[in-house]
């Protein structure tokens, strides 16, 4: 018995191509907020769909507290513990877990460790990782990244928050 398959080259389930491939380091880096931020997968290559963040956060480091009006986040801790702000809720995530906040609900993390964390945290639709190339520092070799005192939370960065749809709500400042 023989099936006959027809001519697979006309049909463009076989053919089409759309995939992305991302390379191993690659993607462009900044510092923001005290934490090393590089944009391995944007926005403007998905049509919108997803962005992808891989950070290193070094001991007491992490982000103001803030919102998202219009992306869901997920974290995927790769190495370290860093402790995450719910809500009003505080908790330690570990290297393997996973955090998925919804739009719309405060957090934040912070490196409470000795050790820097590393972690990709994705954007669902993409979009909101534009604040770090619009807003973050260039990198400098060999020189340990800055903490961002509440000084640099100044028009320019509060206005690109907006700008992305991120309302910073610190804790305390």
């Amino acid at each position: 018995m023989s099936i006959d398959l027809g001519d697979l080259n006309s049909d463009p389930r076989y053919t089409r191509q759309g995939g992305i491939h991302v390379p191993a380091n690659t993607g462009e880096t900044k510092w923001f907020s005290g934490d090393v931020y590089t944009v391995r997968l944007g926005a403007a290559a998905t049509n919108g769909a997803i962005g992808i963040v891989e950070a290193s956060v070094p001991p007491g480091s992490g982000p103001v507290a803030h919102t998202h009006a219009d992306q869901d986040e997920t974290f995927y801790l790769l190495s370290g513990e860093l402790e995450f702000l719910d809500g009003d809720r505080i908790f330690t995530a570990s290297a393997g877990d996973i955090v998925f906040i919804p739009r719309t609900i405060r957090h934040r993390f912070k490196n409470v460790g000795l050790h820097t964390a590393k972690m990709l945290f994705l954007y669902t639709p993409g979009g909101a990782e534009n604040l770090f190339l619009e807003g973050g520092d260039e990198p400098e070799p060999g020189v340990a990244v800055q903490a961002w005192g509440p000084e640099r939370f100044d028009e320019r960065i509060l206005g690109l928050f907006r700008k992305h749809g991120v309302e910073a709500l610190p804790e305390d400042w």
